[in-house]
């Protein structure tokens, strides 16, 4: 259906597990890829796919000082319009806009547009402005530039798709709902759960809650530290893990939750790796944990809730933006109501009293069969293709009529 299908993957230089996992789908079809990324989504696995070309044009993202970052941008922004200007591949396909978002979504856009290339967007989120409670006027007209320029928009769920045809007007046909593809970069060896929480020193009875991923004030840690707090009273059983690396906007909204923890008697009974976690050490903390805590305030949708579900463990996720769509209560995790420590605290009783936690063992493998079906790669290029070969038909049909006049 792809066959010879020239596509450009406009990465942003960002966000290797989704990058690496719909390149190499979309190279196993035949499509012929040029990535473009920078040192941080390097990786054997893009390399070595046939028919796909990576393109480090950003370099490494390693950290130097404000003057090195500001050059090194500035030429990755020389060499990205210089490579549109002379690439072969007639669709772009970006899936993160780069450093200065809203030149991205404005004359970089045009710019593209100029050249004649169909334009696919990939939008996470439909308005993250919203989401980091830092919207403005501003944010809102460049996202309608960028949406009303694109070709076609991919989104992740039907709420998200409705949120874009309502707030910005785009017109239903242009927009598709796809899946989040399920995490396939991070190791899953043949580590069990007993080994696992032997090494982070977890206890055979204990009931371990997880919290992962970067530390950020819309995810709603407050909420869950104060629910755990509550329940660690009455449970002594319990555990609570924090494992991730705060952004630099959010360190007083951690060192505040930090203070709360530590006045607290049982103290103790919460595990903090408040720093980056490497890919090969992540699945000890998914196989050590009972279950995965996502108290979100405000989210579209969350990659940390599929990236669960490929170690087959169930959520208790606040009941925000296209969560739900993501959770079968009672089979994969449970709801509760957002901003709410209350609500929370009882899912999370709920959860260790229901049947999917006492038959966990066996439902670990239930859910990773189920999110390997509903979320895979190939579900994700199925439909990708098929909005790709619609573009190329538009466009060749296009050119058939200026040659014909």
């Amino acid at each position: 259906m792809a066959d010879g299908l020239k596509v450009a993957l406009l990465t942003g230089g960002i966000d290797k597990p989704y990058v690496t996992g719909l390149a190499a789908a979309l190279a196993s079809q035949n499509v012929l890829l040029e990535v473009v990324g920078s040192g941080e989504i390097d990786s054997s696995e893009i390399r070595n796919a046939p028919g796909l070309n990576f393109l480090n044009l950003f370099g490494s993202n390693a950290s130097a000082s404000l003057i090195s970052k500001v050059l090194r941008i500035s030429r990755y922004y020389v060499r990205l319009v210089k490579y549109a200007a002379t690439s072969e591949p007639r669709i772009f396909h970006i899936l993160w806009n780069n450093k200065f978002e809203f030149f991205d979504r404005t004359l970089l856009m045009l710019y593209y547009k100029l050249l004649g290339k169909k334009i696919v967007f990939t939008a996470h989120n439909v308005n993250a402005g919203k989401r980091d409670s830092n919207d403005s006027w501003l944010n809102r007209m460049t996202l309608r530039a960028q949406y009303r320029l694109a070709d076609h928009i991919f989104v992740h769920t039907e709420k998200m798709k409705s949120q874009l045809i309502e707030e910005f007007e785009m017109r239903e046909e242009s927009v598709s709902v796809i899946p989040f593809g399920i995490n396939n970069t991070v190791p899953n060896t043949e580590l069990t759960s007993a080994e696992a929480r032997h090494r982070l020193g977890i206890e055979a009875g204990d009931k371990t809650i997880l919290f992962f991923g970067a530390l950020r004030p819309y995810k709603g840690l407050e909420y869950l530290v104060e629910g755990f707090l509550e329940l660690a009273a009455k449970h002594p059983e319990y555990r609570l893990i924090i494992a991730g690396q705060p952004r630099k906007e959010a360190e007083g909204y951690l060192r505040e939750i930090v203070q709360r923890i530590e006045a607290d008697g049982n103290r103790t009974r919460v595990m903090l790796r408040l720093e980056f976690i490497p890919d090969d050490e992540t699945e000890v903390y998914f196989k050590a944990a009972d279950v995965l805590a996502l108290p979100y305030t405000h989210v579209f949708q969350s990659g940390v809730l599929f990236l669960a579900y490929s170690f087959g463990l169930p959520v208790v996720a606040s009941d925000v933006g296209s969560i739900r769509e993501g959770v079968i209560e009672g089979k994969t995790g449970f709801l509760c109501k957002p901003r709410d420590t209350f609500s929370l605290a009882r899912a999370m009783e709920g959860y260790f009293a229901s049947d999917l936690f006492k038959g966990l063992g066996q439902h670990r493998q239930d859910i990773c069969e189920w999110a390997n079906a509903r979320n895979s790669w190939a579900v994700v290029t199925d439909s990708t293709c098929k909005v790709y070969s619609g573009l190329s038909r538009s466009r060749n049909s296009a050119n058939s009529m200026m040659v014909g006049r």
